[in-house]
């Protein structure tokens, strides 16, 4: 039984650090969704005794999970009155260099995501700004990568900018029962994101260029071919797959026009052939046209789809891969996704060059464009339903101006001076902001749903349980004693040590596990050494946003990756120079700004 004990880690102790590192490594390896490996990581913790039940719903209902939910709210009244849309379209203009494209997309990114969160920032800016890539004759990745980068950033100046600040001040909450300022990080933040921000536009050389994917998709004739079916065709009477023009060598077939206009798509297998069929397939152009010979058919007079003027049956949709989405890995007729939605699968596209052969047979990845053909009405029920699966982008939600876009302004001036000025507790001031918005109509009830990130708050619950375990067990303990024996109690030498540990972290996993990860163990090497806690803490906030070199090390990463048609390796081009540059200033401005001992 002794041996169970090795290192001081009771057997809980070593069920928990069993379950962290494949919580780990999952998230590093798997395509199983974020939020999906961190509640199984709960659940081993909670029927293995290391956390009870009250420990559960404590993290479930903590602090950081309230104001999110909260603020998502209000941040769904900016979005839909237009205040955000606003100054997004009126403050990049038209300059007149892509150096000068940097300085306006970047600072008014920065500022907004300190307020707003930064991943509602990109979520809100990245059509504007691949618009704006078009217009400047500039390779989208070139802007979006910046914008990514400059809404992690800002998000480090507020306890409201990043979710893994909500996370630190909850725990240091639960340590001290005190409450942090939401401009507790302002100051080291706004150095920090100046610093990067220059740091970014100096540099700007290594951001990687990729050619958009939306360049694939210009013209549908270009991957489509539209063939006629003669009236003496043998194929006449018989189904699509006995005539064998279901499924074709490099293509597929996406829909039938009838001679009298009548639009079948999805095919059936079933499906009988008429003379006069307007047979439309999608994928290897030169290979479908064989079909010409082989099967008798005719070149159609005309084509009938166009990128800007689809049937008005059917129209053209944009979409994007998510990570952990479950369409990776398998083909989408695998996925059952197109007679779910009824949809059909016209072209795929992967780091900004379309994919060739049949597209409903390629293995689809994260980051993958996929062309669909979608029913004319339903965009909202087929965006609702398939947020775990695709983004789309291609949006064209236009708000209104109105008085209701000043009255989401002011109620969000309102949250902050509320909490800035202690007047009431953070989660106090942002549930209030929600029910302004919603009794002030700026955002109705229905559409809260859509700008609510439930799995995010999934797995920030997920992570306070995850700490609780690490303090609970001793683990905490045993890592802290650990890392002062070899730093030699040095808390200086130990900040440094524990903020590269925290930015290695977070490039692997979401910044909000390395935050309630590491939280702990660093609050328990402030207790042995006695030092002040809030540059440790405060590090701790800015570090864990320190996550540029992978896409897998921010959400924000995440949004862009497939509209930039980024590879996966191109963000260490730029990102690892920028990660050792914000570390060291990290350490050295917290070590400035804030006493090591009170």
């Amino acid at each position: 039984m002794d041996s169970i004990f090795f290192l001081g880690l009771s057997l809980q102790a070593w069920a928990t650090v069993a379950t962290l590192i494949t919580v780990f490594v999952m998230l590093v390896r798997s395509h199983v969704a974020t939020e999906v490996i961190m509640l199984g990581g709960v659940t081993i913790l909670f029927l293995a005794g290391v956390v009870s039940e009250k420990e559960v719903l404590e993290g479930f209902g903590s602090e950081p999970v309230g104001v999110h939910a909260a603020f998502f709210i209000v941040a769904a009244g900016l979005i839909q009155t237009g205040a955000v849309y606003w100054l997004a379209q009126h403050g990049l203009g038209m300059p007149g260099s892509y150096l000068k494209a940097l300085f306006r997309l970047m600072v008014p990114v920065s500022i907004f995501a300190a307020f707003l969160n930064s991943v509602n920032v990109v979520m809100i800016f990245i059509d504007t700004v691949r618009i704006w890539a078009r217009k400047l004759n500039v390779s989208p990745s070139k802007l979006l990568v910046p914008l990514s980068y400059a809404a992690t950033m800002g998000g480090m100046c507020t306890l409201l900018g990043n979710s893994s600040n909500l996370v630190v001040a909850g725990l240091y909450m639960d340590q001290t029962g005190e409450s942090m300022n939401m401009f507790d990080p302002l100051l080291p933040g706004v150095i920090l994101t100046m610093a990067g921000v220059l740091t970014v536009i100096l540099m700007r050389r290594y951001i990687p260029e990729r050619k958009s994917p939306e360049e694939q998709f210009e013209t549908i004739s270009d991957y489509t071919v539209e063939l006629l079916v003669p009236t003496d065709n043998e194929a006449v009477g018989q189904t699509v797959e006995e005539a064998g023009l279901l499924s074709v060598r490099g293509g597929s077939l996406v829909e039938i026009v009838r001679f009298d206009k009548e639009i079948i798509t999805p095919v059936p297998a079933d499906e009988f052939v008429m003379g006069g069929d307007r047979l439309i397939y999608a994928g290897q152009i030169t290979e479908i046209l064989e079909l010409k010979n082989t099967h008798h058919l005719a070149a159609a007079d005309h084509h009938v789809w166009s990128i800007d003027e689809i049937d008005s049956q059917r129209k053209m949709r944009t979409a994007y891969i998510s990570f952990g989405s479950d369409l990776i890995g398998q083909t989408i007729v695998q996925s059952g996704f197109e007679s779910d939605n009824d949809v059909v699968l016209v072209a795929v596209a992967r780091q900004g060059q379309r994919v060739e052969g049949q597209p409903r047979e390629i293995i689809l990845q994260a980051g993958d464009t996929l062309l669909l053909e979608c029913p004319p009405k339903g965009d909202e029920r087929l965006e609702n339903n398939n947020r775990r699966r695709l983004t789309f982008f291609d949006s064209h939600f236009v708000p209104q101006i109105s008085r209701r876009t000043l009255t989401s302004a002011i109620v969000l001036v309102m949250m902050f001076v509320l909490s800035s000025f202690r007047i009431m507790p953070l989660m106090a001031a942002t549930m209030l902001a929600a029910g302004a918005v919603l009794l002030l109509k700026c955002c109705r009830v229905e559409h809260v749903v859509r700008y609510i990130e439930w799995e995010l708050l999934m797995v920030i619950g997920c992570t306070m349980v995850f700490s609780t375990a690490i303090t609970n067990t001793g683990v905490a303990t045993v890592i802290a004693n650990g890392v002062l024996d070899l730093c030699g109690n040095n808390p200086f030498v130990v900040l440094a040590v524990m903020c590269a540990l925290a930015s290695l972290i977070s490039e692997f996993i979401t910044d909000v596990g390395a935050a309630a990860a590491l939280f702990p163990i660093i609050w328990q090497q402030v207790e042995i050494m006695g030092c002040n806690p809030m540059p440790f803490v405060i590090s701790l906030m800015l570090c864990v946003s320190i996550s540029y070199s992978t896409p897998i090390g921010s959400s924000t990463h995440m949004l862009i990756f497939g509209p930039s048609s980024l590879r996966f390796t191109d963000f260490a081009k730029i990102g690892v120079r920028l990660h050792i540059i914000m570390l060291i200033l990290c350490v050295m401005v917290v070590n400035l700004i804030y006493p090591m001992y009170k």
